[in-house]
Order: C-alpha cells, then structure tokens, then sequence
C-alpha cells in the first residue's frame, strides 16, 4: 500500500517512531495504509506481528483462582487442621483482570473497504475505525477529518471533565467518547497502548463485597465457637484429668476438622456460580457473581422509561402535526425533518421520521448532501447543510423544542403557541420534536446562514411495551417499588406512569435541589422525598447519581438501569447497576448485570432466580452453623465426662461424605421469598445454635444410654457396647452422621420440612452418604480408626433414633422464628408458610393506585381506595382487571398491525402497483 517507504512494522512495533506527534499523512505512510483502510489479508499479517487487541493476561490455574475467591478464615482454620494433621494444603491467587477491561468491546472497523462490525481484539496499526457517542476508544488511535469529540479521560488521567480532541489530535484506549462522531486511524493496540503501559501500575483497590463480609462473619462465629471448645478441652483435659499428650490432640483435631464447614465457601461459591449461568438463560449475564445477592434483597428499582418501560419505537401521529410557517404543509414538515435524519445507522427517532415517508430514498431525494451534524448532548439537534436540485444551499434541523426556539429566535406570541401545542401533546403522553429550516446564501458549510425559520412541531409517542403494566404488578407483589427516571417531560412521565399502574406521585428534578417543590411536599425531606415519589422527570446523570446515593442512605437496596455513557456514574454506584439490551460500551463496563433482552420483565424473573439462589445460600449457612455447634459442642461433652477420643479420621469421613454430598444443594428445589431477602445474620446464629445445641445434647443422650444404661438393649433386644469402645465408636459414627446431614431438610424449609419437597439431587445425595455411613458402621474393622462394625441391630435402632430426634426440630425452627419474629405463628397458620419477616413497601396502596388507574383509563368508577383490599371480590376483580389490561395490550398490538398494514396498501396504491401480488408477500 505505501510501497517500500518509511519503516518496518517490526520497528512500529517496537516504538521507533513517534506515530502521536508526526502529520497524520505521515501516519499513513509509515503504517504503509491508506484512508480505505485495510484488507483481510494484511489484517490478519499484522496481528502476527502486533498480537491481539488485549492486555497480557498472566497465565494461573482456573483451579486456583476459583480457590482464591474462598480466601477466608474458614480457610485459615483448615489449613491449621491440615497442618496439624499433616496433610496437604491448596491455595491460590487472583490477580486483576486488566484483560476483561478491553475483551468486551465490539466496533465497526473499515476493512476490504466495507464497514463491518468486530471484535476490538483483532484491532491493528493501520486500521480505521469509527467512533461516536458513548464508545470505549479500542485502541491509541489518530482523529481523521470531522467534527471535534469531547473525550472522557479520567479512567486515565483523573481529569474529571472532558477534553476536546480535534482532528489529528490522538485518543487513547480506555477513554469514553462523550460527544460527536468521527473516523480514526489506529496507531497503538494492546500492551502498546497508553492504558497497556499503565496498567501494571495501577494499583487496584477491590472494596470487599457484602458476600464476603457475611462469609468472614460466618467463619469468624464458627471459630469463636471452636476456640471455645478447644480452650475448655485443653484447661479440662490436661491440667484437670492428666490425660496422654496423643489423646488430647486427637480430641482437638476432632474439634478442629469436625466443626470447620469446610464444604461452605465452595457450595455457596458453586452455588452462585450454577445460578448466574441459569439467569444467563433467561437474558441476564452476571458480571460479578455477588451481584446475584444483592439482587435478591433488591426492594428499589430505579428504572428507565425509553425501551425498557416503552418499546423505544416511536411513532408520529400525522394527524396532529402542528404546522407554524405559511405555504408549508404537513408533509413538508415531515420532509424537512426527514432530511434532519441519518438514512443509516438510524436511531429511533430518525427511524420513525424517515419511516413516514412513502419511500425512505424521498430523505436525499434531489439534493446533494453537504455536512450531517449528528445529536450531541449539548445541542440537542441534528442537522443537513445540502444542495437542492436549483443549487442553492439549505439546512434542515430538528431537535428539542427549547433548542430549536432559540436557534430560530422566535417572537413572544409564537412561543407562547408552541408552548401551548406542547403542553397539549404532553398531556397525551406526546413527545415533541420541532423542525427548523433556513437558507444559505453564503454557500459554505461553516457559514451562520439567514435566519432560521420555525416550521412545525411533530408529536412523537412511544408506547408502553405491552408487559409493562403486569410486569410493574409483580415487581410491586414481590416487594420491588419501581420508579420511574426519565429525561422527559413531567407531563409526559405521569402519563406513562398512569398507563403502566406506577402512580402520577412524580416530581421535576428541581424538586431534588428544593426547588419547585408543590406545598404537599414542601416540608419533605429531599432523601424522604425520593423514597416517597413513583418517580422524577427532567432528569440528568447528576441527579440519577444522587437518587441513587440518597435511597442507599435509607438503607434501601437499590439497583439502576441505564444505557448510555451518562448513566455509568449512576450505575457504578448503585448496589445493582443493570445495563439494558443495546447499551453503550461505557454502560457495560460500569453494570453488574447485562441484560440481552429487552424490557423490565427480564429483571423481575432475575429478581426471582436471584432470591432462589439466595435461598439456597442462607438455607446452607444455618444448617453449617448448627453443624459447628453440634460437632464442637457434642464431641467436647462426651471427651470430658466420659473420657471418650473419637477418632480423627472418623470426624474426616464425616466431612467428606456429608459436606461433599450437600453441595447438591446447589441445585435445590426452593421456594423464592416473596419480599427481599437478606442475610440476617442474629437469625442464622440464632437458629443455628439453637438446632445445633439441641443436636449435641441428643448425641450426647445416645452416648449415655448407650454406655451406662441398658435401655437400647432392653427395648430393641441388641448386644451391649459398653465394654466395646471401637463398636461404640460405630454407633456414634452413624448417629451423628445421619442425624447432621438431615439437619439439611429442616433448614432449607421455611414450613414443615417434610411438606416442601426436596431436589431430587438432594435426596440422592443424602441416600448414597447415609448408605455408605450404615455400611461402615455395619462391617468396617478398621484398627487405625479405632473401628469395628456393630452389626445390622444396632444400624436400626440407630436409624429409629435419628428419626425420632429429627422430628422436633421443625418445632424449634418456628419457636426461634417466632421469638425473632413476634408475627411468626400468624403468618405460619394463615399463609402456611413459617415466619417470613414481611415489608409491605406500601403494596397495598400502589395496588389500589394500579387498579384506580385501570379503571380510570377504561371509563369505570373507581372504589374507595381504602375499602379496596378489605374483601375477597376486591382480590378477584383485581385480577380481572389485570387480565383485561393484558387483553387490551394484545388489542393494541394488533391494531398497530392493522395501522401498518393500511399504511402499506395506501403508498402501494400511490404507486400504482397490483395489490393483489404484494400481499402474497407479507401476512398481518
């Protein structure tokens, strides 16, 4: 391409030239490339001299970094239990992933002289790419010709505005395009970048998440509880009953090994894991697994309107067009707005004006495009300078209303009219979008032009997505309170939430700042305030920020969704930031979650699986934290009064079979708390020491009916073990083995355990472990474990007392929850489900609110709201009412069908073409 000129790749590569400051024609040539960009062919020769378009990933066992993320003091106590017993001990690291930073990002890159889109990996010096609103700089590149961009380089320099970056200037990888739209050259990729250089010296400072803090508070109880343990075995068995050095040891590492879940981090670990591939399925992809958490205690949702309350397909209504120039009609309204359109690349604003004409080529049909200015958050407009077929220079613009009044210096009396015709779409739930034209004399882009001339105001409407309302319904039942965040107008936001049953309690932004503020809620507290409202218009990233920050402080779980660049402060900062399908780049990299599906009801099945997984996780702790009791508790009682070492290994298969076989618990079948759930850690402590306690002291009852009474084999006719401490070691074995894993059954339920039916794995799972138990106990001989099997007798007696210790333990569960709860019994006999701690979130009202508003909207009269929830018809009209809005959802779809399909059949006989032969072609 540049012939033998200028310098090696393999010299590029290693940094000779400095491609930043030279001409950008320079650039090209020693790049050997041109403005048409690359082929194939050299794309791929110079990825292997380059390398990929990512950051050194450092090579570590995915075995080890899975181990790091149970780095906890769980694991220091296991390791001094395998030190003590002088075993093996893993461990692992985990370093930062730099890599993921720049893997995600994809673009449209100019090869074999077409646009296409691709992985920024495959990125090479030479390659020209395009980048506009909202995209992570893939790469260090050089600007070609076009407007200037503002740039967004704190991720690399700290700078917290944006800077401007004009053509020949360089962008480096990392930063954020935060206005315009140009092409560029690419001159540095990967380790060669700015950011690449960088990044090994960026320090990362990873805050500790909620997970692991509940999981170090876990372990830390669960060590408080084997100290404890330990410290009166050490003072009673040595200095107290001088026993033999070896002896106390063991009884330690019984202590040690036994009341050490070692299984937890992994199961909750797998857990999450299984569950994040499982909300992948339904169109939500974890970003970080302890999101799946935080979700499921999520009881604020701070959501967008557009595209995920709305369709985000707008509409214009022709019929209301409002036309404010002499001589111009409605349809030149929507030409001029047309012509202030891409034909490609279209948002959805250009899509549905360029969709109005009767053939979108009418867009540049006769004129000869100049310069596109394309939307900016500043200007709030687009533009076309071009040449008619006379060849005389105009501009077409469309844009905000406000934008566009200025632009065109309208009078008093006309603005006074266009504020009206606004207010009047706004009351209908109308988006307005004016139209401006003007002539250019001068016949140069750069050049101010005549006055504009204001010529129209087009009604844009987006429709709420035809789930919307029941989606908002069950968000609502499950204890999520939506709010609606919305750049629109107040008006506009009232109606949507009217339709979708959210509420009309909404508010300017101003009011955030104490401005505006109706005298209803003059005297609100601004946090107060924003927990009250259904939601606020009007509103910048600033303020979605600040929503964010002020719910948090009223302890609020909150998650945010958002999907252009000005929402990634929001999004970082909520406790769930949740990028909606088509977000930006910069919108990605700042969620937890990325949805691939549009619309709010892809969140609340997430909000669901999310609390199933949270079940399964909370279930698991209370029954390791009873275990700990039971195991440290129960072995300590019978070492000191009966002077009794089990035996170490014993206390090890115990570990193995039962914490091995309950991480099936991962794929459990669980019931999902109908409010948000979190770990509430006095319940866990509380149930677990409760249920583990009474455990210890039913081992502890066996042990002694066992040794110094003759009950077992006075009632059940089986062989004395007294004299036999290895066939006694048999029994305990069993009793405690069988007894502890059932424990799994009573804490995974919040009702009876036998009533909620368990997995399928689970049961397996506890069968095959408690088999394998039964047969130990029944045949091993086993000299170094101080084994020998009690026969088939004492199996059954065994089996018959575990299952008589295991019944009430249903009703200690309720008695706990009912101490820690006080509604505990009345929700236990009225909704058959066992002291489930109940936020109303002010259900009820939004409830009545929802149906009020179905009514309304229908020409029903509404009820009094507060008798609405008081009988058991209200219930069933409700639900009918829920039904017919559905119905009438479907109505509507269909009747924009039919719209569509009259709308074919009028430009089809426009054209004069045969009807009969284009509607072979297409069903409605």
């Amino acid at each position: 391409m540049g012939g033998d000129k200028g310098i090696s790749l393999e010299e590029i590569k290693n940094e000779s030239v400095d491609l930043e400051r030279i001409p950008i024609e320079e650039v090209f040539e020693q790049l050997k490339c041109t403005r048409a960009g690359l082929t194939s062919e050299e794309g791929a020769q110079r990825l292997q001299v380059f390398g990929p378009n990512k950051l050194e990933e450092k090579k570590e066992s995915k075995f080890l970094k899975f181990l790091g993320f149970m780095w906890n003091p769980l694991s220091w106590v296991m390791e001094a239990a395998a030190i003590m017993a002088i075993a093996l001990a893993n461990g692992g690291g985990r370093p930062p992933d730099w890599q993921d930073f720049v893997g995600i990002i994809v673009l449209l890159v100019l090869r074999d002289g077409r646009w296409s889109e691709q992985e920024a990996a495959i990125l090479v010096p030479g390659d020209i790419i395009t980048i506009k609103l909202g995209d992570i700089v893939p790469a260090d590149a050089r600007l070609l010709e076009g407007d200037p961009l503002k740039i967004d380089q704190s991720a690399l320099t700290g700078e917290s505005l944006p800077v401007t970056k004009n053509p020949s200037d360089e962008v480096f990888s990392g930063s954020t395009c935060k206005q315009g739209e140009i092409e560029a050259v690419v001159i540095a990729t990967g380790v060669h970048t700015f950011f690449g250089k960088a990044a090994h010296l960026v320090d990362s400072t990873n805050q500790v998440g909620h997970f692991q803090k509940v999981l170090t508070a876990i372990g830390n109880f669960c060590i408080c509880s084997i100290a404890v343990g330990i410290l009166i075995e050490i003072i009673v068995m040595y200095p107290i009953q001088r026993r033999k050095y070896r002896d106390g040891i063991d009884n330690l590492l019984v202590l040690l090994i036994g009341g050490i879940p070692i299984a937890m981090p992994t199961v909750l670990s797998v857990t999450m894991a299984i569950g994040s591939h499982r909300l992948s399925q339904q169109g939500a992809i974890t970003k970080r697994m302890t999101a799946i958490e935080e979700m499921a205690g999520m009881d604020v949702l701070c959501s967008d309107k557009t595209g995920t309350l709305t369709l985000n397909k707008l509409t214009v209504d022709r019929n209301l067009i409002e036309v404010f120039a002499k001589g111009v009609e409605k349809e030149h309204v929507i030409l001029y707005a047309a012509r202030a359109s891409r034909t490609e690349n279209q948002d959805a604003i250009d899509a549905a004006i360029v969709g109005m004409l009767a053939d979108p080529k009418e867009a540049r049909a006769g004129i000869r495009e100049i310069h596109f200015l394309p939307f900016n958050p500043v200007d709030k407009r687009t533009a076309l300078t071009y040449i008619d077929s006379d060849g005389n220079w105009h501009r077409a613009s469309k844009g905000a209303p406000e934008q566009i009044i200025t632009l065109c210096n309208c009078k008093e009396d006309v603005k006074k009219k266009v504020h009206a015709v606004i207010d009047k779409f706004a009351e209908r739930g109308l988006r307005s979008l004016a139209v401006a034209r003007q002539e250019v004399p001068e016949k140069s882009k750069d050049s101010p032009g005549a006055p504009w001339q204001f010529i129209g105001l087009l009604p844009l409407f987006d429709p709420p997505r035809h789930d919307s309302a029941e989606t908002i319904r069950r968000a609502l039942n499950l204890g999520v309170n939506v709010k609606m965040i919305t750049g629109d107008q107040l008006a506009i936001a009232k109606e949507t939430g009217r339709r979708l049953g959210m509420g009309t309690n909404m508010y300017p932004s101003s009011s955030l700042l104490g401005q505006d503020k109706d005298a209803s809620i003059a005297a609100l507290p601004i946090d107060e305030l924003i927990e009250k409202a259904d939601g606020f218009a009007g509103v910048f990233p600033e303020h979605k920020y600040e929503i964010v920050k002020k719910l948090q402080e009223r302890k609020h779980i909150c998650g945010m969704t958002g999907d252009g660049v000005n929402d990634a402060p929001a999004l970082k900062k909520a406790d769930i930031g949740i990028a909606v399908a088509d977000a930006t780049d910069a919108a990605r990299s700042a969620s937890d979650i990325v949805l691939t599906e549009p619309g709010l009801s892809v969140i609340i099945s997430a909000v669901l699986t999310s609390r199933a997984i949270f079940q399964r996780m909370k279930n698991y702790t209370i029954y390791a934290v009873s275990i700990t009791i039971r195991i440290v508790f129960g072995f300590m009682f019978i070492a000191l009064i009966w002077k009794f070492d089990f035996a170490p290994f014993m206390v090890l298969i115990i570990a193995i079979l039962n914490d091995g076989t309950i991480m099936t618990i991962s794929k459990d079948r669980v019931k999902p708390s109908p409010q948000p759930d979190s770990w509430k850690l006095n319940e866990i402590f509380s149930t677990g020491v409760v249920l583990g306690g009474y455990l210890a002291l039913m081992t502890v009852l066996f042990f002694w009916a066992m040794k110094d009474t003759s009950f077992f084999t006075d009632k059940f006719n089986v062989k004395p073990l007294n004299n036999s401490p290895e066939e006694m070691m048999a029994a305990l074995y069993l009793q405690v083995s069988i007894v502890s894993q059932a424990l799994i059954f009573v804490t995974r339920s919040r009702s009876w355990s036998y009533v909620e039916r368990p997995g399928l794995l689970l049961v397996s799972a506890f069968l095959i472990a408690q088999l394998v138990a039964t047969l130990i106990a029944v045949y091993a001989n086993w000299g170094f474990a101080r084994i020998k099997g009690m026969g088939w007798g004492w199996a059954g007696v065994i089996w018959l007392y575990s299952l008589v210790t295991y019944i009430p333990l249903d009703l200690i569960k309720f008695a706990i929850r009912y101490v820690l709860s006080g509604k505990a019994w009345d929700n236990l006999l009225e909704n058959k489900t066992a002291f489930t701690t109940k936020k109303d979130y002010g259900k009820e009202e939004r409830e009545a609110q929802w149906a009020a508003a179905q009514r309304t909207l229908h020409g029903l009269q509404p009820p009094e709201t507060s008798n609405i929830f008081n009988e058991r018809s209200s219930y069933r009209e409700l639900s009918e009412i829920a039904e017919q809005a559905k119905r009438r959802a479907e109505v509507a779809r269909l009747r924009e069908l039919n719209t569509l399909k009259g709308h074919v059949e009028s430009v089809v006989k426009l054209k004069g073409l045969d009807i009969d032969t284009i509607q072979q072609h297409y069903t409605v």
